[in-house]
C-alpha cells in the first residue's frame, strides 16, 4: 500500500513540475542561430543534400568519432565478459527449413540494402549508423538460421580496425589540406549538388562509419551467440 501511495505522489509531483512550464511556453517561430546556419549554409559549404549528414559528419564530426568509439568500447566489453563467462556446453540446434531458405535469399539483399543506405547517406535519409545496423541485422539472420555455425571475429576485426583508422586518418588530413581543420570534407571536390559523387569526403566517411558500425554490431551478435572459432560466412 505504501509503495502505491509513493508512486501516486511521484506521478502527481512530476505532473505539477511539468505543468509549471505550460503558462510560459512559447512555440518557436524561427530556428536558433546555429541551426539556421546549418540549414542555410550547409548545401553551399558542404554540398550535401541531406542536412543531417552535413551536421553529423562534418560540423559535429568529433561527436560522431566519439560515438563510434563508445560503440567499439561497448563491443569490446561484451566480448570480454562473454569470454570470461564462456559456457563450454555445445548447443545442438538448427533453425527451421523456412528460416534457412529465407536467409539464403535475404542475406545478400540485406547486405546490399545496408551498403546502399550508407553510400547514399549524403543524399537521402540514412547514413553510416543506419547502414551498419542493417548489415548487422543480416548477421543476426544468419545466427538465427544457423545457430551452430562458428563465425570468426578475425575478418570483422580487420574491417573494424581499418575503417576506424582510415576515418581518423582522413579526418586528420583535413587539418593539413584545408583551412577548416579536422574532418573537413572539402579535401575532395564537392562535385555536382545532388549527385552520387558529390559532397566531397562525406560519402567516404559514411562508408567507413557504416563498415565500422556493421562489424562492431556483428561482433556483439556473434559473441552473444557464444561462437568464437573462425569460419567464413
Amino acid at each position: 500500500m505504501v509503495k502505491k501511495v509513493f508512486i501516486l505522489l511521484m506521478i502527481i509531483l512530476t505532473g505539477l513540475i511539468l505543468w509549471s512550464f505550460v503558462p510560459g511556453y512559447e512555440s518557436r517561430t524561427a530556428l536558433p542561430e546555429v541551426s539556421a546556419h546549418y540549414v542555410e549554409k550547409g548545401p553551399e559549404e558542404l554540398g550535401a543534400a541531406n542536412i543531417v549528414t552535413a551536421v553529423v559528419v562534418t560540423y559535429r564530426g568529433l561527436d560522431t568519432l566519439g560515438e563510434v568509439t563508445i560503440l567499439f568500447a561497448a563491443s569490446a566489453v561484451v566480448g570480454l565478459l562473454i569470454h570470461l563467462n564462456k559456457n563450454e556446453n555445445k548447443r545442438r540446434r538448427e533453425g527451421s527449413e523456412i528460416l534457412r531458405t529465407g536467409t539464403a535469399l535475404l542475406f545478400p539483399l540485406i547486405l546490399l540494402f545496408g551498403i546502399y543506405v550508407f553510400i547514399n547517406g549524403h543524399l537521402t535519409p540514412g547514413g553510416g549508423f543506419q547502414g551498419g545496423a542493417i548489415i548487422a541485422s543480416a548477421v543476426v539472420l544468419q545466427v538465427l538460421a544457423y545457430p551452430n555455425r562458428k563465425i570468426g571475429h578475425g575478418l570483422l576485426s580487420v574491417i573494424e580496425s581499418l575503417s576506424g583508422f582510415t576515418y581518423v586518418l582522413l579526418g586528420a588530413a583535413g587539418v593539413f589540406l584545408t583551412v577548416n581543420g579536422f574532418l573537413d570534407n572539402r579535401i575532395l571536390p564537392l562535385g555536382e549538388y545532388g549527385s552520387l559523387l558529390s559532397a566531397g569526403l562525406i560519402p567516404v566517411i559514411y562508408t567507413l562509419v557504416g563498415l565500422k558500425v556493421g562489424s562492431e554490431l556483428s561482433s556483439v551478435v556473434i559473441s552473444l551467440n557464444g561462437e568464437s572459432e573462425e569460419e567464413q560466412l
